[in-house]
């Protein structure tokens, strides 16, 4: 009984730290997007809201101001809108894009009293499956908010986001079932372990140099999951305002705005896992470093903070690489956003699914 409670209240903690580091990391992505498209388009950005004179780079607007914004304003819901409907919309859609994160191993094993701790809040042998499940109930959020909020306009915006999340979640689907026929397992932490060592004593053992193809279909397809430029067309503020959170203020505004970008980071985090080793660092095994016959000894618990690190700095470069995507690329027409679905990544994730199955067939799995 005592061990069963140890388990839960070393869980509860993972959930708890993982959950606020999410929601943190959103909102300082916020404030990378905001001085990132400054430094893009030659401007300053966000510099006005300080304290004592104090503006942090625009972090003090982002971080502050913002968030004390959203937090005091009015809580508005139109004349005709679906009261409940209105204020379910908004959690359906943050709490999946958070739950995700349970599954995401963000380091190997930490050993603290002589008890073993999965860096992982859960440990499930499925899950990718339970990845797919989530990213799935996400639209739900969508499609009540544009619904129930009794506006043409946001009404447009959920039809456009429900049926280019559910178009985009079948290539998205066919590049993770490359993987898990390359790694031969479901499990997000075993393929994490698949991924160490090397390649002809040099090249990263990671899942890039096995499934390129089915790295470029995932990061398509997440990309479009999270509904940001270039397949914003849910929102797209030239033509629907805000899309289908039109009608939100206040704290409801927030949780959709925050769903973005911890989707963002979803999808930096599972690439980071999929293709980049997740917490892997090359050379680096259980004991040290390993550069041929030399052996760098290191603390166990040096190489679990290390390979923590490695995950981050991994994750945190393409959540940069997604914002620069953001105001680099110009957004597609509703037509070419189909077309690149349809047409373009679901014959490519067939294609690459066969190709995948005949490498095995004929030499084996990684």
């Amino acid at each position: 009984m005592e061990s069963l409670l140890i388990d839960l209240g070393i869980s509860a903690i993972l959930a708890l730290a993982v959950t606020l580091n999410a929601l943190q990391l959103a909102g300082l992505l916020g404030w990378v997007e905001r001085k990132g498209s400054a430094l893009i388009h030659d401007r300053i950005g966000a510099n006005r809201a300080a304290i004592f004179g104090f503006a942090g780079a625009g972090l003090v607007n982002t971080l502050l101001a913002d968030p004390l914004k959203f937090l005091t304003k009015e809580d508005i819901i139109p004349r005709g809108a679906d009261r409940l409907l209105h204020t379910l919309a908004p959690c359906l859609a943050v709490f999946p894009a958070l739950v995700t994160f349970a599954v995401i191993p963000f380091g190997d094993v930490l050993f603290v009293g002589g008890r073993e701790i999965n860096l992982q809040v859960a440990p499930l042998d499925i899950g990718i499956l339970y990845v797919l499940a989530m990213v799935s109930l996400g639209v739900y959020g969508v499609v009540l908010g544009g619904w129930a909020s009794n506006n043409r306009w946001s009404l447009l915006g959920g039809i456009r986001g429900s049926a280019q999340m559910i178009s985009y979640e079948l290539p998205m689907g066919l590049a993770l079932v490359a993987m898990i026929m390359t790694y031969g397992t479901l499990d997000l932490q075993a393929m994490c372990r698949a991924q160490g060592g090397t390649i002809f004593g040099f090249l990263p053992n990671w899942g890039i140099f096995y499934q390129p193809l089915a790295f470029l279909i995932f990061l398509c397809a997440g990309m479009a999951e999270s509904k940001r430029v270039p397949f914003d067309l849910p929102e797209s503020e030239s033509e629907l305002i805000s899309g289908y959170f039109t009608e939100y203020s206040g704290m409801k505004h927030l949780m959709f705005f925050m769903t973005d970008f911890i989707e963002v980071v979803i999808v930096a985090s599972l690439a980071t896992v999929l293709f980049f080793g997740g917490w892997q660092v090359p050379f680096l095994e259980r004991d040290g470093f390993h550069f041929g016959e030399t052996i760098i000894a290191l603390p166990s618990l040096v190489v679990t903070l290390l390979g923590m690190l490695a995950y981050a700095v991994k994750s945190l470069a393409l959540c940069w690489f997604q914002i620069m995507l953001r105001w680099t690329l110009p957004r597609f027409r509703y037509d070419q956003l189909m077309r690149l679905g349809w047409i373009g990544l679901l014959p490519l994730g067939f294609l690459n699914v066969m190709v995948t199955a005949l490498i095995i067939l004929l030499f084996g799995s990684h």
